[in-house]
């Protein structure tokens, strides 16, 4: 992966401390959303997390086949299972589709 542009971040030479403030207090909601995910949310295309970036880029990711696809999110699923294995377990089935 390349390394970020330094211009990407320009917006924030001119904001006020307060308006950095303010800024860091959206960004952090935004991550504390996406990091309290849980149950099924854990597997959707977050596009909401990626808008709180000021620039703008093409949200749509090159998207597995359906094999290589599931693979991954058994490896995904694998990884929770050794990075927290005290988590608890839901047999929750999944219920639809994502509300947005």
């Amino acid at each position: 992966m390349a390394a970020p542009d330094a211009r990407l971040d320009e917006d924030l030479d001119g904001m006020t401390r307060e308006q950095l403030a303010a800024e860091v207090r959206r960004l952090r909601q935004g991550i504390r959303t996406h990091r309290d995910s849980t149950g099924h949310d854990l597997c959707w295309h977050h596009p909401d997390l990626w808008s709180l970036l000021p620039d703008r880029t093409d949200p749509a990711p090159a998207v597995p086949a359906w094999p290589e696809f599931l693979r991954g999110c058994i490896r995904y699923r694998q990884s929770l299972d050794r990075q927290l294995p005290d988590a608890p377990r839901s047999d929750e089935a999944y219920g639809g589709e994502k509300p947005r």
